[in-house]
């Protein structure tokens, strides 16, 4: 997969994280007397997963590579 900035991950994380969190306690609280309490209570959990699988990308992703012209650069120094 191609690298992504950590700041970004970490705030696309937090981001589904968050709105995960509030669809689950608005499904579960706030909506009870409407028939849409299930669906976003069900959305909220998505939400959660995606946030466990950008989490999961910040945590092992690598550092960030270098360009191919810096690492031609380098060999052309070296020789």
């Amino acid at each position: 997969m191609k690298w992504i900035p950590p700041k970004k991950l970490k705030v696309l994380m937090f981001l589904f994280f968050g709105t995960g969190a509030w669809g689950i306690i608005a499904g579960t609280f706030f909506l009870n007397y409407t028939s849409q309490h299930m669906f976003v209570t069900f959305f909220g959990v998505i939400n959660i997963c995606i946030g466990g699988f950008i989490g999961y990308r910040y945590f092992t992703q690598g550092p960030k590579p270098e360009k191919l012209s810096e690492k031609r650069k380098k060999q052309r120094r070296d020789n």
